[in-house]
Protein backbone atom coordinates (compact mmCIF):
# COMPACT_ATOMS: atom_id res chain seq x y z
CA UNK A 1 0.00 0.00 0.00
CA UNK A 2 2.81 2.46 0.79
CA UNK A 3 4.34 2.38 -2.64
CA UNK A 4 1.20 3.37 -4.57
CA UNK A 5 0.41 6.08 -1.98
CA UNK A 6 3.83 7.66 -2.44
CA UNK A 7 3.55 7.51 -6.22
CA UNK A 8 0.04 8.95 -6.29
CA UNK A 9 0.43 11.90 -3.96
CA UNK A 10 -0.44 15.35 -5.42
CA UNK A 11 3.19 16.52 -5.30
CA UNK A 12 4.22 13.68 -7.62
CA UNK A 13 1.28 14.24 -9.96
CA UNK A 14 2.00 17.97 -10.20
CA UNK A 15 5.40 17.16 -11.72
CA UNK A 16 3.79 15.26 -14.59
CA UNK A 17 2.83 17.33 -17.61
CA UNK A 18 -0.58 16.79 -19.16
CA UNK A 19 -3.75 15.14 -17.90
CA UNK A 20 -3.21 11.97 -19.94
CA UNK A 21 0.16 11.34 -18.29
CA UNK A 22 -1.28 11.99 -14.82
CA UNK A 23 -4.26 9.70 -15.41
CA UNK A 24 -2.07 6.91 -16.78
CA UNK A 25 0.23 7.24 -13.77
CA UNK A 26 -2.74 6.99 -11.39
CA UNK A 27 -4.23 3.97 -13.14
CA UNK A 28 -0.91 2.12 -13.21
CA UNK A 29 -0.26 2.89 -9.54
CA UNK A 30 -3.73 1.91 -8.45
CA UNK A 31 -3.75 -1.35 -10.40
CA UNK A 32 -0.23 -2.22 -9.22
CA UNK A 33 -1.57 -2.10 -5.66
CA UNK A 34 -3.85 -5.05 -6.52
CA UNK A 35 -7.01 -3.01 -6.05
CA UNK A 36 -10.31 -3.85 -7.66
CA UNK A 37 -11.98 -1.41 -9.97
CA UNK A 38 -13.81 1.29 -8.00
CA UNK A 39 -16.85 0.70 -10.18
CA UNK A 40 -17.17 -3.03 -9.54
CA UNK A 41 -20.17 -3.61 -7.32
CA UNK A 42 -21.13 0.04 -7.76
CA UNK A 43 -24.84 -0.22 -8.34
CA UNK A 44 -26.66 -2.12 -5.64
CA UNK A 45 -30.31 -1.90 -6.65
CA UNK A 46 -32.15 -5.13 -7.38
CA UNK A 47 -32.80 -5.65 -11.08
CA UNK A 48 -34.52 -9.02 -11.64
CA UNK A 49 -34.52 -12.73 -10.91
CA UNK A 50 -32.92 -15.32 -13.11
CA UNK A 51 -33.09 -19.09 -12.88
CA UNK A 52 -30.27 -20.85 -11.06
CA UNK A 53 -27.59 -22.54 -13.16
CA UNK A 54 -24.87 -24.92 -11.91
CA UNK A 55 -21.89 -22.94 -10.70
CA UNK A 56 -23.87 -19.86 -9.65
CA UNK A 57 -23.12 -18.30 -6.26
CA UNK A 58 -25.60 -19.80 -3.77
CA UNK A 59 -25.44 -16.69 -1.59
CA UNK A 60 -27.77 -14.94 -4.03
CA UNK A 61 -30.53 -17.56 -3.96
CA UNK A 62 -33.91 -16.03 -3.17
CA UNK A 63 -35.41 -18.44 -0.65
CA UNK A 64 -38.73 -16.60 -0.55
CA UNK A 65 -39.23 -17.27 -4.25
CA UNK A 66 -38.20 -20.89 -3.71
CA UNK A 67 -40.86 -21.21 -1.00
CA UNK A 68 -43.53 -20.02 -3.42
CA UNK A 69 -42.42 -21.86 -6.57
CA UNK A 70 -40.20 -24.79 -5.50
CA UNK A 71 -37.68 -23.47 -8.04
CA UNK A 72 -34.27 -21.91 -7.48
CA UNK A 73 -33.90 -18.29 -8.58
CA UNK A 74 -31.05 -15.88 -7.99
CA UNK A 75 -31.33 -12.19 -7.29
CA UNK A 76 -29.60 -10.32 -10.08
CA UNK A 77 -28.29 -6.84 -9.33
CA UNK A 78 -27.40 -3.97 -11.58
CA UNK A 79 -23.66 -4.61 -11.21
CA UNK A 80 -24.19 -7.79 -13.24
CA UNK A 81 -25.37 -5.74 -16.22
CA UNK A 82 -23.50 -3.28 -18.40
CA UNK A 83 -22.58 -0.13 -16.55
CA UNK A 84 -23.18 3.44 -17.70
CA UNK A 85 -21.22 6.03 -15.76
CA UNK A 86 -21.90 9.75 -16.07
CA UNK A 87 -19.06 11.96 -14.84
CA UNK A 88 -20.30 15.45 -13.94
CA UNK A 89 -17.47 17.95 -13.41
CA UNK A 90 -17.72 21.46 -11.97
CA UNK A 91 -15.47 23.78 -14.02
CA UNK A 92 -16.54 27.07 -12.41
CA UNK A 93 -13.97 29.65 -11.32
CA UNK A 94 -13.94 28.62 -7.64
CA UNK A 95 -12.50 25.26 -8.73
CA UNK A 96 -9.28 27.00 -9.80
CA UNK A 97 -8.34 27.66 -6.17
CA UNK A 98 -5.10 26.23 -4.79
CA UNK A 99 -4.19 27.19 -1.23
CA UNK A 100 -0.71 27.84 0.17
CA UNK A 101 1.49 24.83 -0.55
CA UNK A 102 -1.11 23.01 -2.65
CA UNK A 103 0.57 21.57 -5.78
CA UNK A 104 -2.74 21.10 -7.63
CA UNK A 105 -5.82 23.28 -7.87
CA UNK A 106 -9.19 21.74 -7.10
CA UNK A 107 -9.92 21.60 -10.82
CA UNK A 108 -6.64 19.86 -11.66
CA UNK A 109 -7.31 17.31 -8.92
CA UNK A 110 -10.91 16.86 -10.09
CA UNK A 111 -9.73 16.28 -13.66
CA UNK A 112 -7.39 13.55 -12.38
CA UNK A 113 -10.31 11.83 -10.64
CA UNK A 114 -12.56 12.12 -13.69
CA UNK A 115 -9.92 10.89 -16.14
CA UNK A 116 -8.99 7.98 -13.90
CA UNK A 117 -12.61 6.91 -13.43
CA UNK A 118 -13.17 7.12 -17.19
CA UNK A 119 -10.06 5.05 -17.89
CA UNK A 120 -11.04 2.35 -15.40
CA UNK A 121 -14.64 2.23 -16.64
CA UNK A 122 -13.57 1.82 -20.26
CA UNK A 123 -11.02 -0.80 -19.22
CA UNK A 124 -13.87 -3.02 -17.99
CA UNK A 125 -15.67 -2.41 -21.31
CA UNK A 126 -18.44 -0.29 -19.83
CA UNK A 127 -19.75 3.05 -21.10
CA UNK A 128 -18.84 6.44 -19.69
CA UNK A 129 -19.99 9.97 -20.49
CA UNK A 130 -18.82 13.40 -19.37
CA UNK A 131 -20.59 16.66 -18.57
CA UNK A 132 -18.79 19.85 -17.53
CA UNK A 133 -20.65 22.82 -16.12
CA UNK A 134 -20.51 26.22 -14.48
CA UNK A 135 -23.68 28.32 -14.70
CA UNK A 136 -24.42 26.44 -17.94
CA UNK A 137 -23.68 23.00 -19.30
CA UNK A 138 -20.36 23.62 -21.03
CA UNK A 139 -19.79 20.19 -22.57
CA UNK A 140 -21.77 16.97 -22.82
CA UNK A 141 -20.16 13.83 -24.22
CA UNK A 142 -22.69 11.03 -24.57
CA UNK A 143 -21.78 7.70 -22.90
CA UNK A 144 -19.70 5.39 -25.04
CA UNK A 145 -17.20 2.58 -24.71
CA UNK A 146 -15.11 3.02 -27.86
CA UNK A 147 -11.33 3.52 -27.67
CA UNK A 148 -11.77 7.13 -28.86
CA UNK A 149 -13.97 8.06 -25.88
CA UNK A 150 -11.07 8.72 -23.55
CA UNK A 151 -9.32 10.98 -26.06
CA UNK A 152 -12.51 13.05 -26.31
CA UNK A 153 -12.40 13.49 -22.54
CA UNK A 154 -8.78 14.63 -22.61
CA UNK A 155 -9.49 17.06 -25.46
CA UNK A 156 -12.40 18.65 -23.56
CA UNK A 157 -10.61 18.89 -20.23
CA UNK A 158 -7.41 20.26 -21.76
CA UNK A 159 -9.42 23.08 -23.36
CA UNK A 160 -11.39 23.98 -20.23
CA UNK A 161 -10.93 27.58 -19.08
CA UNK A 162 -12.96 28.32 -15.92
CA UNK A 163 -14.25 31.88 -15.94
CA UNK A 164 -17.73 31.92 -14.50
CA UNK A 165 -19.72 31.21 -11.36
CA UNK A 166 -21.70 28.03 -10.78
CA UNK A 167 -25.42 27.31 -10.68
CA UNK A 168 -25.72 23.70 -9.62
CA UNK A 169 -29.46 23.33 -8.95
CA UNK A 170 -30.73 24.20 -12.46
CA UNK A 171 -27.80 22.35 -14.05
CA UNK A 172 -28.61 19.12 -12.21
CA UNK A 173 -32.26 19.33 -13.26
CA UNK A 174 -31.18 19.86 -16.87
CA UNK A 175 -28.72 16.97 -16.86
CA UNK A 176 -31.22 14.64 -15.18
CA UNK A 177 -33.47 15.10 -18.20
CA UNK A 178 -30.61 14.56 -20.64
CA UNK A 179 -29.17 11.42 -19.01
CA UNK A 180 -31.77 9.11 -20.53
CA UNK A 181 -30.33 5.70 -19.70
CA UNK A 182 -30.20 4.71 -16.08
CA UNK A 183 -26.68 4.69 -14.66
CA UNK A 184 -24.27 6.08 -12.11
CA UNK A 185 -23.88 9.83 -11.76
CA UNK A 186 -20.57 10.88 -10.18
CA UNK A 187 -20.56 14.61 -9.39
CA UNK A 188 -17.17 16.22 -8.65
CA UNK A 189 -17.42 19.75 -7.25
CA UNK A 190 -16.63 22.04 -4.33
CA UNK A 191 -20.42 22.53 -4.00
CA UNK A 192 -20.13 26.22 -3.16
CA UNK A 193 -23.78 26.93 -3.84
CA UNK A 194 -27.17 26.89 -2.15
CA UNK A 195 -27.50 23.47 -0.52
CA UNK A 196 -31.29 23.21 -0.80
CA UNK A 197 -31.19 24.01 -4.52
CA UNK A 198 -28.40 21.48 -5.08
CA UNK A 199 -30.23 18.72 -3.25
CA UNK A 200 -33.43 19.41 -5.20
CA UNK A 201 -31.49 18.97 -8.44
CA UNK A 202 -29.73 15.84 -7.19
CA UNK A 203 -33.06 14.31 -6.18
CA UNK A 204 -34.09 14.67 -9.82
CA UNK A 205 -31.31 12.20 -10.70
CA UNK A 206 -32.65 9.83 -8.05
CA UNK A 207 -36.18 10.24 -9.39
CA UNK A 208 -34.83 9.06 -12.74
CA UNK A 209 -33.43 6.04 -10.87
CA UNK A 210 -29.77 6.97 -11.23
CA UNK A 211 -27.28 6.00 -8.55
CA UNK A 212 -25.65 9.25 -7.36
CA UNK A 213 -22.28 9.88 -5.69
CA UNK A 214 -21.00 13.28 -4.59
CA UNK A 215 -17.24 13.86 -4.49
CA UNK A 216 -16.95 17.00 -2.36
CA UNK A 217 -13.54 18.37 -3.28
CA UNK A 218 -11.92 20.98 -1.03
CA UNK A 219 -8.47 22.50 -0.61
CA UNK A 220 -6.94 22.02 2.87
CA UNK A 221 -6.86 25.80 3.37
CA UNK A 222 -10.62 25.95 2.83
CA UNK A 223 -11.12 23.45 5.64
CA UNK A 224 -8.41 24.59 8.08
CA UNK A 225 -8.14 28.34 7.35
CA UNK A 226 -4.44 28.46 8.31
CA UNK A 227 -3.89 32.17 7.59
CA UNK A 228 -2.25 34.20 10.36
CA UNK A 229 -1.28 37.63 9.02
CA UNK A 230 -3.59 40.23 7.40
CA UNK A 231 -4.38 38.71 4.02
CA UNK A 232 -5.80 39.98 0.74
CA UNK A 233 -8.30 37.40 -0.49
CA UNK A 234 -8.96 37.50 -4.23
CA UNK A 235 -12.61 36.96 -5.00
CA UNK A 236 -13.69 34.16 -7.32
CA UNK A 237 -16.98 33.86 -9.20
CA UNK A 238 -17.57 37.65 -9.31
CA UNK A 239 -16.77 38.24 -5.63
CA UNK A 240 -14.65 41.32 -4.73
CA UNK A 241 -11.18 41.33 -3.20
CA UNK A 242 -11.16 41.56 0.58
CA UNK A 243 -8.36 42.54 2.97
CA UNK A 244 -9.04 40.97 6.37
CA UNK A 245 -7.41 40.00 9.64
CA UNK A 246 -7.75 36.19 9.59
CA UNK A 247 -7.61 35.96 13.38
CA UNK A 248 -10.90 37.83 13.71
CA UNK A 249 -12.52 35.86 10.91
CA UNK A 250 -11.33 32.31 11.52
CA UNK A 251 -13.88 31.14 14.10
CA UNK A 252 -16.88 32.44 12.16
CA UNK A 253 -15.52 31.09 8.86
CA UNK A 254 -14.95 27.59 10.23
CA UNK A 255 -18.39 27.58 11.82
CA UNK A 256 -20.04 28.54 8.53
CA UNK A 257 -18.16 26.12 6.27
CA UNK A 258 -18.60 23.20 8.66
CA UNK A 259 -22.32 23.93 8.92
CA UNK A 260 -22.59 23.97 5.12
CA UNK A 261 -20.69 20.68 4.83
CA UNK A 262 -22.82 19.03 7.52
CA UNK A 263 -26.01 20.21 5.82
CA UNK A 264 -24.94 18.89 2.41
CA UNK A 265 -23.83 15.57 3.87
CA UNK A 266 -27.02 15.06 5.91
CA UNK A 267 -29.40 16.01 3.11
CA UNK A 268 -27.51 13.86 0.61
CA UNK A 269 -27.70 10.80 2.80
CA UNK A 270 -31.39 11.35 3.55
CA UNK A 271 -31.94 11.33 -0.23
CA UNK A 272 -30.00 8.04 -0.58
CA UNK A 273 -27.10 9.84 -2.25
CA UNK A 274 -23.54 8.79 -1.42
CA UNK A 275 -21.20 11.49 -0.12
CA UNK A 276 -17.40 11.46 -0.10
CA UNK A 277 -15.34 14.43 1.09
CA UNK A 278 -11.91 14.68 -0.53
CA UNK A 279 -9.00 17.02 0.24
CA UNK A 280 -6.62 17.95 -2.54
CA UNK A 281 -3.64 16.89 -0.42
CA UNK A 282 -4.81 13.26 -0.33
CA UNK A 283 -3.04 10.64 -2.47
CA UNK A 284 -5.30 9.45 -5.27
CA UNK A 285 -5.25 5.79 -4.24
CA UNK A 286 -6.55 6.79 -0.79
CA UNK A 287 -9.47 8.53 -2.50
CA UNK A 288 -10.18 5.58 -4.80
CA UNK A 289 -10.02 3.14 -1.89
CA UNK A 290 -12.43 5.26 0.17
CA UNK A 291 -14.76 5.38 -2.81
CA UNK A 292 -14.60 1.60 -3.30
CA UNK A 293 -15.00 0.70 0.38
CA UNK A 294 -17.98 3.03 0.67
CA UNK A 295 -19.66 1.40 -2.31
CA UNK A 296 -18.99 -2.12 -1.05
CA UNK A 297 -20.25 -1.27 2.44
CA UNK A 298 -23.45 0.06 0.95
CA UNK A 299 -23.84 -2.98 -1.28
CA UNK A 300 -23.73 -5.34 1.70
CA UNK A 301 -25.78 -3.18 4.09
Amino acid sequence: MNKPTKRLDPQTLAKLHGLRMRAQHIVEGFVSGSHRSPYRGFSIEFAEHREYAPGDDLRYLDWKVFGRTDKFYLKQYEDETNLIAYLVLDVSESMTYAGPGSPLSKLEYAECIAATMAWLTLHQQDAVGLATFDEDVRTLIEPGSSPTQLQQFFDVLDRTEPRRKTSTGPIFHQLAERFRKRGIVLVISDFFDDVDAMIAGLKHFRHRRHDVVLVHLLDPAELDFPFQQPTLFHGLEQMPELLVDPQSLRKAYLREINAAIDSLKAQARSANIDYLQVRTDQPLDVVLNAFLSGRMARMHS
